[in-house]
């Protein structure tokens, strides 16, 4: 369950996820990522790794009524979540390494934060390259290094103290591309010229840290690892460690930063 391509997650972690996490962290995202794409009105669009769909939403937002969005995901609890949130979407459920479309199918090809997960990235962005369409623009976003998110960092450590190995790499899990000259060789190995990596600042919102450990446990594979026990361990060792960024209202306020790589299409 620790390694990046098993970070899968039941129906109840995807409601969580589009409820809890999809606010604090990805909705800020999928504006920048459309924006990186260049996606205009009429565009065809797939979202790969779509999770619950925010990206593919704005998309849609974008594409308006003569344009098309379809979202891929693996995972059936995201994409049935999807579905209820936009049902003008097509949802389809697929490898990101065997994408079932055609050559040429879309003028853009985006993916935010789910490429860290995929089994084979090199296969990946070889299918989401061939699906992209001449003059089309691929774009990819995936989380800076750890050391460009501290409050994930010392939950990292708390994790390793508390929870065990297979805990902390879950929470270490979407850091793993966080390299820009490694993640830019893996595009340059995928026959992928003149990609872009550009390092975009971030932060995350959560209501309290009591919540924030709540939502990260429940909405992710630590829902099936950690006991009751083990979660209100963590979360009271959190509330000390994470004290400097929690706000006036109570909220915490994070910075997370995040690397968008683009590609055109000739």
């Amino acid at each position: 369950m620790a390694e990046p391509e098993r970070w899968q997650v039941s129906s109840d972690a995807a409601e969580v996820y589009e409820t809890c996490f999809v606010p604090a962290i990805f909705e800020a995202w999928a504006g920048p990522v459309a924006d990186a794409a260049g996606i205009r009105t009429g565009n065809r669009v797939l979202d790969v790794g779509c999770g619950t769909g925010v990206l593919a939403r704005e998309a849609l937002r974008r594409v308006g009524q003569e344009g098309q969005v379809i979202g891929l995901d693996l995972n059936e609890g995201m994409l049935a979540v999807a579905a209820r949130a936009e049902p003008k979407i097509q949802w389809r459920q697929g490898d990101a390494a065997s994408l079932p479309f055609k050559d040429a199918s879309f003028e853009a090809v985006i993916s935010q934060f789910a490429f860290m997960y995929f089994p084979d990235g090199v296969a990946s962005l070889r299918q989401m390259w061939r699906t992209l369409a001449p003059a089309g623009r691929l774009a990819v976003a995936v989380w800076a290094p750890i050391d460009r998110a501290r409050g994930y960092q010392i939950l990292v450590d708390i994790a390793a103290r508390q929870c065990g190995s297979e805990a902390t790499a879950v929470l270490a899990a979407p850091f793993v591309l966080g390299n820009p000259a490694e993640l830019a060789k893996l595009f340059i190995d995928s026959g992928i010229s003149g990609a872009s990596v550009t390092l975009y600042e971030g932060s995350v919102r959560f209501p309290s840290i009591k919540e924030f450990i709540r939502i990260e446990v429940k909405g992710s594979p630590l829902a099936d690892m950690l006991s009751d026990e083990e979660m209100e361990t963590l979360a009271t060792e959190s509330e000390r460690a994470l004290s400097e960024f929690v706000v006036p209202s109570g909220e915490i306020i994070m910075p997370m930063d995040a690397h968008i790589v683009t590609a055109s299409k000739r």
